[in-house]
Protein backbone atom coordinates (compact mmCIF):
# COMPACT_ATOMS: atom_id res chain seq x y z
CA UNK A 1 0.00 0.00 0.00
CA UNK A 2 0.78 3.63 -0.70
CA UNK A 3 -0.28 7.04 1.21
CA UNK A 4 -2.52 9.34 -0.11
CA UNK A 5 -1.52 12.37 -1.29
CA UNK A 6 -1.87 14.92 1.16
CA UNK A 7 -2.66 18.39 0.77
CA UNK A 8 0.47 20.07 1.96
CA UNK A 9 1.01 23.70 2.95
CA UNK A 10 3.99 25.81 1.84
CA UNK A 11 6.14 25.18 5.21
CA UNK A 12 5.25 21.42 4.75
CA UNK A 13 6.35 21.07 1.05
CA UNK A 14 9.69 23.13 1.74
CA UNK A 15 12.08 25.07 0.14
CA UNK A 16 13.14 24.20 -3.33
CA UNK A 17 14.88 21.21 -4.85
CA UNK A 18 18.62 22.08 -4.69
CA UNK A 19 19.73 19.17 -6.96
CA UNK A 20 18.54 17.24 -10.27
CA UNK A 21 19.53 14.09 -11.02
CA UNK A 22 19.28 14.16 -15.17
CA UNK A 23 19.02 10.42 -16.50
CA UNK A 24 19.78 11.02 -19.91
CA UNK A 25 19.58 7.64 -21.00
CA UNK A 26 19.65 4.20 -20.34
CA UNK A 27 21.82 3.41 -22.53
CA UNK A 28 25.32 1.70 -21.27
CA UNK A 29 28.12 -0.53 -22.39
CA UNK A 30 28.51 -1.76 -19.08
CA UNK A 31 26.21 -4.41 -16.95
CA UNK A 32 26.93 -3.68 -13.92
CA UNK A 33 24.78 -5.86 -11.37
CA UNK A 34 24.57 -3.27 -8.81
CA UNK A 35 23.12 -0.99 -11.36
CA UNK A 36 19.91 0.65 -9.59
CA UNK A 37 18.35 1.33 -13.17
CA UNK A 38 15.23 -0.49 -13.00
CA UNK A 39 14.85 -3.63 -14.88
CA UNK A 40 12.75 -2.21 -17.48
CA UNK A 41 14.94 0.45 -19.21
CA UNK A 42 13.66 2.79 -21.34
CA UNK A 43 14.48 2.81 -24.94
CA UNK A 44 16.08 5.22 -26.62
CA UNK A 45 13.09 5.85 -28.95
CA UNK A 46 11.56 7.50 -25.70
CA UNK A 47 14.18 9.67 -24.84
CA UNK A 48 13.72 13.53 -24.56
CA UNK A 49 15.61 15.15 -27.10
CA UNK A 50 17.94 18.19 -27.17
CA UNK A 51 14.86 20.91 -27.06
CA UNK A 52 13.00 19.16 -23.71
CA UNK A 53 15.98 18.54 -22.15
CA UNK A 54 17.13 22.10 -22.54
CA UNK A 55 13.03 23.22 -20.99
CA UNK A 56 13.97 21.18 -17.87
CA UNK A 57 17.12 22.49 -17.25
CA UNK A 58 16.03 26.20 -17.16
CA UNK A 59 12.85 25.58 -15.53
CA UNK A 60 14.92 23.57 -12.73
CA UNK A 61 17.28 26.84 -12.69
CA UNK A 62 14.23 29.17 -12.06
CA UNK A 63 12.58 26.90 -9.34
CA UNK A 64 16.05 27.42 -7.61
CA UNK A 65 18.04 23.84 -8.56
CA UNK A 66 21.79 24.81 -8.44
CA UNK A 67 23.42 21.03 -9.46
CA UNK A 68 22.47 18.89 -12.25
CA UNK A 69 23.92 15.87 -11.97
CA UNK A 70 23.96 13.97 -15.87
CA UNK A 71 23.71 10.61 -15.05
CA UNK A 72 22.01 7.54 -17.19
CA UNK A 73 23.04 4.89 -17.79
CA UNK A 74 26.09 5.92 -19.73
CA UNK A 75 25.34 9.90 -20.43
CA UNK A 76 28.14 10.10 -22.98
CA UNK A 77 26.18 7.43 -25.30
CA UNK A 78 24.17 10.90 -25.95
CA UNK A 79 25.72 12.79 -29.18
CA UNK A 80 24.22 16.06 -27.97
CA UNK A 81 25.92 15.85 -24.35
CA UNK A 82 28.30 18.97 -25.31
CA UNK A 83 25.32 21.02 -26.39
CA UNK A 84 22.94 19.94 -23.01
CA UNK A 85 26.09 20.87 -20.95
CA UNK A 86 26.02 24.36 -22.64
CA UNK A 87 22.67 24.87 -22.11
CA UNK A 88 23.12 24.20 -18.85
CA UNK A 89 26.28 26.41 -17.74
CA UNK A 90 24.59 29.59 -19.66
CA UNK A 91 21.35 28.70 -17.05
CA UNK A 92 23.61 29.27 -14.23
CA UNK A 93 23.81 25.61 -12.97
CA UNK A 94 26.87 23.15 -11.91
CA UNK A 95 26.93 20.87 -13.76
CA UNK A 96 28.60 17.53 -12.78
CA UNK A 97 28.89 14.37 -15.30
CA UNK A 98 28.24 11.02 -13.65
CA UNK A 99 29.96 8.59 -15.71
CA UNK A 100 31.75 4.95 -16.40
CA UNK A 101 33.97 6.97 -18.95
CA UNK A 102 33.47 4.47 -21.95
CA UNK A 103 32.47 6.07 -24.39
CA UNK A 104 34.56 9.30 -23.70
CA UNK A 105 37.97 10.03 -25.53
CA UNK A 106 40.50 12.60 -25.05
CA UNK A 107 39.13 15.11 -27.34
CA UNK A 108 35.53 14.54 -26.19
CA UNK A 109 36.69 15.26 -22.77
CA UNK A 110 38.08 18.46 -23.96
CA UNK A 111 34.78 19.16 -25.55
CA UNK A 112 32.45 18.92 -22.91
CA UNK A 113 34.73 21.12 -20.64
CA UNK A 114 35.06 23.69 -22.90
CA UNK A 115 30.97 23.82 -23.37
CA UNK A 116 31.24 24.77 -19.47
CA UNK A 117 31.40 20.94 -17.67
CA UNK A 118 32.27 22.28 -13.99
CA UNK A 119 32.99 18.43 -12.41
CA UNK A 120 32.97 14.88 -13.72
CA UNK A 121 32.55 11.59 -11.29
CA UNK A 122 33.91 8.40 -12.34
CA UNK A 123 32.82 5.46 -11.82
CA UNK A 124 35.36 2.16 -10.81
CA UNK A 125 34.52 -1.59 -10.46
CA UNK A 126 37.38 -2.95 -8.21
CA UNK A 127 40.72 -1.76 -7.97
CA UNK A 128 42.22 -5.66 -9.20
CA UNK A 129 41.59 -5.13 -13.16
CA UNK A 130 40.02 -9.18 -13.92
CA UNK A 131 37.40 -8.73 -11.14
CA UNK A 132 36.90 -5.02 -12.18
CA UNK A 133 35.97 -5.99 -15.63
CA UNK A 134 33.90 -9.18 -14.91
CA UNK A 135 31.55 -6.87 -12.44
CA UNK A 136 31.03 -4.51 -15.23
CA UNK A 137 30.56 -6.94 -17.75
CA UNK A 138 32.96 -5.01 -20.01
CA UNK A 139 36.57 -6.47 -20.86
CA UNK A 140 39.36 -3.58 -20.78
CA UNK A 141 36.93 -1.53 -19.02
CA UNK A 142 39.74 -1.33 -15.65
CA UNK A 143 42.70 0.09 -17.98
CA UNK A 144 40.12 2.36 -19.88
CA UNK A 145 39.55 4.16 -17.01
CA UNK A 146 42.90 4.81 -16.12
CA UNK A 147 43.27 6.76 -19.15
CA UNK A 148 39.86 9.01 -18.78
CA UNK A 149 40.73 9.31 -15.39
CA UNK A 150 43.76 10.95 -16.73
CA UNK A 151 42.23 12.67 -19.58
CA UNK A 152 39.95 14.56 -17.12
CA UNK A 153 42.34 15.63 -14.67
CA UNK A 154 44.47 17.08 -18.22
CA UNK A 155 42.30 19.66 -18.31
CA UNK A 156 41.68 20.63 -15.17
CA UNK A 157 38.39 19.29 -14.87
CA UNK A 158 38.13 18.35 -10.75
CA UNK A 159 37.58 14.37 -10.60
CA UNK A 160 35.89 12.39 -8.05
CA UNK A 161 36.13 8.17 -8.22
CA UNK A 162 33.15 6.43 -7.17
CA UNK A 163 33.30 2.50 -6.16
CA UNK A 164 30.58 0.34 -5.30
CA UNK A 165 31.32 -2.09 -2.52
CA UNK A 166 30.13 -5.75 -2.59
CA UNK A 167 31.16 -8.97 -2.31
CA UNK A 168 33.45 -9.40 -4.98
CA UNK A 169 35.46 -6.01 -3.82
CA UNK A 170 34.98 -6.01 -0.16
CA UNK A 171 38.52 -6.74 0.58
CA UNK A 172 39.61 -4.08 -1.31
CA UNK A 173 38.05 -1.18 -0.50
CA UNK A 174 41.19 0.42 1.06
CA UNK A 175 42.98 -0.09 -2.14
CA UNK A 176 40.12 1.50 -4.28
CA UNK A 177 40.56 4.50 -1.54
CA UNK A 178 44.86 4.63 -2.88
CA UNK A 179 43.71 3.70 -6.55
CA UNK A 180 41.44 7.36 -6.08
CA UNK A 181 44.22 9.17 -5.07
CA UNK A 182 46.42 7.45 -7.55
CA UNK A 183 44.51 8.72 -10.18
CA UNK A 184 44.66 12.43 -8.90
CA UNK A 185 40.92 12.37 -7.71
CA UNK A 186 39.61 15.67 -5.32
CA UNK A 187 37.17 12.52 -3.82
CA UNK A 188 35.95 9.46 -3.76
CA UNK A 189 32.72 7.72 -2.51
CA UNK A 190 32.92 4.53 -1.29
CA UNK A 191 29.00 3.34 -1.40
CA UNK A 192 28.05 -0.48 0.02
CA UNK A 193 25.59 -1.76 -2.92
CA UNK A 194 21.93 -0.06 -2.21
CA UNK A 195 19.36 -2.64 -3.68
CA UNK A 196 17.65 -1.36 -5.67
CA UNK A 197 16.48 -2.23 -9.20
CA UNK A 198 19.57 -4.77 -10.46
CA UNK A 199 21.32 -4.52 -7.07
CA UNK A 200 18.02 -5.99 -5.21
CA UNK A 201 17.60 -8.74 -8.21
CA UNK A 202 21.52 -9.81 -7.68
CA UNK A 203 21.45 -8.78 -3.99
CA UNK A 204 22.23 -12.87 -2.93
CA UNK A 205 25.60 -12.34 -4.85
CA UNK A 206 26.34 -9.18 -3.95
CA UNK A 207 26.32 -8.82 -0.22
CA UNK A 208 29.38 -9.48 2.12
CA UNK A 209 28.69 -11.10 5.81
CA UNK A 210 28.77 -8.62 8.73
CA UNK A 211 32.35 -9.43 9.22
CA UNK A 212 33.08 -8.41 5.51
CA UNK A 213 31.51 -5.24 5.83
CA UNK A 214 33.12 -4.27 9.56
CA UNK A 215 36.28 -4.86 8.26
CA UNK A 216 36.03 -2.83 5.22
CA UNK A 217 34.02 0.04 7.41
CA UNK A 218 36.86 0.26 9.67
CA UNK A 219 39.64 0.15 6.82
CA UNK A 220 37.83 3.13 4.99
CA UNK A 221 37.34 5.40 8.28
CA UNK A 222 41.07 4.62 9.00
CA UNK A 223 42.13 6.11 5.29
CA UNK A 224 39.72 8.91 6.13
CA UNK A 225 43.31 10.05 9.21
CA UNK A 226 45.46 8.71 6.84
CA UNK A 227 44.48 11.26 3.69
CA UNK A 228 43.43 14.07 5.53
CA UNK A 229 44.20 16.87 3.17
CA UNK A 230 44.81 14.63 0.41
CA UNK A 231 41.62 13.77 -1.13
CA UNK A 232 37.75 14.06 0.74
CA UNK A 233 36.34 10.37 1.62
CA UNK A 234 32.62 9.88 1.34
CA UNK A 235 31.91 7.24 2.99
CA UNK A 236 28.11 4.97 2.58
CA UNK A 237 27.94 2.34 5.22
CA UNK A 238 25.37 -0.91 4.30
CA UNK A 239 22.19 -0.18 5.30
CA UNK A 240 21.39 -4.44 6.22
CA UNK A 241 24.13 -4.05 8.63
CA UNK A 242 22.79 -0.96 10.55
CA UNK A 243 20.94 0.04 13.57
CA UNK A 244 19.29 2.64 12.19
CA UNK A 245 17.89 3.64 8.76
CA UNK A 246 19.30 6.31 6.32
CA UNK A 247 17.45 9.29 6.27
CA UNK A 248 16.92 8.65 2.38
CA UNK A 249 17.54 11.77 -0.43
CA UNK A 250 17.01 13.83 2.91
CA UNK A 251 13.65 13.22 3.59
CA UNK A 252 11.08 12.13 0.44
CA UNK A 253 10.68 15.10 -2.17
CA UNK A 254 12.75 17.53 0.37
CA UNK A 255 16.12 18.16 -1.57
CA UNK A 256 16.16 16.83 -5.32
CA UNK A 257 14.46 14.90 -8.11
CA UNK A 258 15.09 12.98 -10.86
CA UNK A 259 13.98 12.95 -14.24
CA UNK A 260 13.92 9.36 -16.30
CA UNK A 261 15.02 9.58 -19.79
CA UNK A 262 11.52 9.54 -21.11
CA UNK A 263 10.43 12.10 -18.97
CA UNK A 264 8.90 10.89 -15.46
CA UNK A 265 9.72 13.07 -12.58
CA UNK A 266 10.21 11.12 -9.86
CA UNK A 267 11.03 12.27 -6.03
CA UNK A 268 14.16 9.71 -5.76
CA UNK A 269 15.71 6.66 -7.90
CA UNK A 270 13.83 3.86 -7.13
CA UNK A 271 10.25 5.78 -6.26
CA UNK A 272 8.73 4.00 -9.13
CA UNK A 273 9.12 0.45 -7.79
CA UNK A 274 6.19 1.88 -5.06
CA UNK A 275 2.97 0.77 -7.06
CA UNK A 276 -0.07 3.32 -7.46
CA UNK A 277 1.83 6.56 -7.13
CA UNK A 278 1.33 9.19 -10.17
CA UNK A 279 4.11 10.14 -12.10
CA UNK A 280 3.68 13.52 -14.28
CA UNK A 281 5.86 13.75 -16.78
CA UNK A 282 8.32 17.15 -17.71
CA UNK A 283 6.90 16.83 -20.93
CA UNK A 284 3.29 17.57 -19.75
CA UNK A 285 3.88 19.71 -16.44
CA UNK A 286 7.17 21.85 -15.31
CA UNK A 287 9.31 21.35 -13.04
CA UNK A 288 7.85 23.88 -10.60
CA UNK A 289 4.18 22.03 -10.43
CA UNK A 290 5.71 18.67 -10.56
CA UNK A 291 7.72 19.51 -7.11
CA UNK A 292 4.59 21.49 -5.44
CA UNK A 293 1.77 19.80 -6.68
CA UNK A 294 2.83 16.32 -8.08
CA UNK A 295 0.82 13.31 -6.44
CA UNK A 296 3.82 11.13 -6.13
CA UNK A 297 6.03 13.96 -4.31
CA UNK A 298 3.68 15.14 -1.62
CA UNK A 299 2.92 11.23 -0.82
CA UNK A 300 5.30 11.16 1.58
CA UNK A 301 6.49 14.25 2.25
CA UNK A 302 6.18 15.53 6.15
CA UNK A 303 5.44 12.93 8.70
CA UNK A 304 1.19 12.22 8.69
CA UNK A 305 1.43 9.68 6.36
CA UNK A 306 3.82 7.69 8.82
CA UNK A 307 2.44 4.15 10.66
CA UNK A 308 3.73 3.02 14.48
CA UNK A 309 6.63 3.02 15.89
CA UNK A 310 7.49 6.13 12.78
CA UNK A 311 4.50 8.00 13.89
CA UNK A 312 5.61 8.57 17.56
CA UNK A 313 9.65 7.71 17.55
CA UNK A 314 11.83 11.03 18.18
CA UNK A 315 13.87 9.96 15.45
CA UNK A 316 10.96 10.89 12.67
CA UNK A 317 12.23 13.90 11.57
CA UNK A 318 15.88 12.71 11.47
CA UNK A 319 15.27 9.88 9.44
CA UNK A 320 11.98 10.28 8.06
CA UNK A 321 11.54 6.51 8.87
CA UNK A 322 14.37 5.63 6.00
CA UNK A 323 13.67 4.35 2.71
CA UNK A 324 10.23 3.97 1.34
CA UNK A 325 11.13 1.85 -1.87
CA UNK A 326 13.15 -0.38 0.81
CA UNK A 327 9.98 -0.67 2.98
CA UNK A 328 8.20 -1.94 -0.03
CA UNK A 329 10.58 -4.37 -0.69
CA UNK A 330 10.71 -6.08 2.42
CA UNK A 331 7.46 -5.95 3.72
CA UNK A 332 5.38 -5.24 0.69
CA UNK A 333 3.94 -2.06 2.33
CA UNK A 334 5.61 1.89 1.52
CA UNK A 335 4.51 3.37 4.34
CA UNK A 336 6.09 1.16 7.28
CA UNK A 337 9.18 1.59 8.94
CA UNK A 338 12.42 0.87 6.93
CA UNK A 339 13.06 -2.51 8.31
CA UNK A 340 16.78 -1.61 8.31
CA UNK A 341 15.61 0.11 12.20
CA UNK A 342 16.25 -2.18 14.83
CA UNK A 343 12.95 -0.22 16.07
CA UNK A 344 10.90 -1.79 13.36
CA UNK A 345 8.50 -4.65 13.90
CA UNK A 346 9.91 -6.25 10.39
CA UNK A 347 13.84 -5.88 11.16
CA UNK A 348 13.79 -9.71 11.57
CA UNK A 349 13.96 -9.74 7.65
CA UNK A 350 16.95 -8.16 7.41
CA UNK A 351 18.53 -10.02 10.06
CA UNK A 352 17.44 -12.67 8.03
CA UNK A 353 18.65 -11.66 5.06
CA UNK A 354 22.51 -10.51 6.58
CA UNK A 355 22.57 -14.37 7.60
CA UNK A 356 21.68 -15.90 4.28
CA UNK A 357 24.88 -13.42 2.73
CA UNK A 358 27.19 -14.87 5.80
CA UNK A 359 26.37 -18.37 4.54
CA UNK A 360 26.51 -17.91 0.52
CA UNK A 361 29.62 -15.99 1.68
CA UNK A 362 31.35 -18.62 3.30
CA UNK A 363 30.31 -21.62 0.39
CA UNK A 364 32.32 -19.06 -2.03
CA UNK A 365 29.31 -16.94 -3.10
CA UNK A 366 27.16 -16.61 -6.51
CA UNK A 367 29.25 -17.34 -9.56
CA UNK A 368 26.79 -16.20 -11.91
CA UNK A 369 25.48 -11.96 -11.52
CA UNK A 370 22.20 -11.20 -13.56
CA UNK A 371 23.78 -8.23 -15.99
CA UNK A 372 21.86 -5.05 -16.60
CA UNK A 373 21.42 -5.09 -20.50
CA UNK A 374 19.31 -2.87 -22.66
CA UNK A 375 18.02 -5.69 -25.00
CA UNK A 376 15.84 -7.44 -22.63
CA UNK A 377 13.09 -6.19 -20.85
CA UNK A 378 13.68 -8.63 -18.05
CA UNK A 379 16.83 -9.36 -16.27
CA UNK A 380 19.05 -11.73 -18.39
Amino acid sequence: MTASPAKLDSKERGAAPVALLAELTHRCPLGCPYCSNPLALDARAGELDTAEWARVFSQAAQLGVLHAHLSGGEPAARHDLAEIIAHCAKAGLYTNLITSGIGLTQDRIKELADAGLDHAQLSIQDSDAPSADRIAGYKGAFSRKQAVAQWITRVGLPLTVNAVIHQANIGRAGKMVRLAVALGARRVEIAHTQYYGWGLLNRAALMPSRAAADAAIAEVEALKKTYAGVIVIDHVIPDYHARYPKACMGGWAKRGLNVTPSGRALPCHAAETIPDLVFWNVRDRSIEDIWTNSPAFNAFRGTDWMLEPCRSCPRKTIDYGGCRCQALALTGDAREADPVCHLSPHHDKVLKVAVLAAQGEDAGGADAYSYRRMKSREPA
